[in-house]
């Protein structure tokens, strides 16, 4: 991982390329980011650094946290996201990630929670239908039906399409674009949609399947010379 970075997700706009082409895109709201910690191999085992988003009153901050944000010389965060990256090494306690680490046509992969929608039933849950609304169907139209247990196997098998909470699941956009940055307004312009609500907290790092893929193509053809 090269870049990351934790974002706003502000809403949905369009952006019009040179050739008139429209493009819909996410607005997010990205950094800055205040470097919190920093892992180290020779301490923790492993190389990354913790990020800070978001400003939050002192008062709601415990005094272990309180005192972790001191040492850093940095302002109480809300969120906090720790990050494996390959130049940890260079970065510093108290200094600031801000979105311009992109420029526009890198691909990333943003994470976030969707919606949250409480407890479902199983046609809003799973997109299911209805049952025959004909005599002697009751009023039971709704409800899943037969799940196929019998006295043989005597149980419902897991997997089955039943009601229960619904959203609110980390769901991840792999391979996106970005189309803008707007670095003196912290703004992030990514193509197509990404998780979450307006408000919702996001993540921006480089595409990892995006690079996986294509140091497979580097040494295929080397391998075929």
């Amino acid at each position: 991982m090269n870049k990351a970075i934790i974002g706003k997700k502000l809403g949905m706009s369009h952006v019009f390329m040179p050739d008139g082409t429209m493009i819909p895109v996410t607005v997010v709201l990205a950094g800055p980011c205040a470097i919190i910690q920093k892992k180290t191999v020779e301490i923790d085992g492993y190389s990354a650094v913790q990020l800070g988003f978001e400003d939050i009153r002192e008062k709601l901050v415990n005094k272990p946290r309180m005192g972790t944000f001191n040492k850093a010389g940095v302002k109480p965060c809300r969120i906090l996201k720790e990050f494996k990256l390959n130049n940890a090494d260079a970065l510093n306690v108290g200094e600031f990630v801000k979105c311009d680490i992109f420029i526009e046509g890198d691909v990333v992969d943003v994470s976030g929670f969707t919606q949250g929608r409480g407890f479902a039933g199983q046609i809003e849950r799973w997109g299911g239908h209805r049952m025959f609304e004909t005599h002697g169907t009751g009023p039971a139209v709704r409800q899943v039906g037969s799940r196929g247990s019998g006295t043989t196997p005597a149980r419902v098998f897991p997997g089955m399409h039943l009601p229960g909470h619904y959203g609110n699941e980390k769901v991840t956009m792999q391979n996106l674009k970005v189309v803008k940055v707007l670095p003196e307004r912290n703004i992030l312009m990514i193509k197509g949609a990404v998780p979450g609500v307006k408000g919702s907290v996001v993540t921006v790092i480089s595409a990892v399947r995006a690079q996986k893929v294509a140091s497979t193509r580097v040494s295929t053809s080397k391998k075929k010379k």
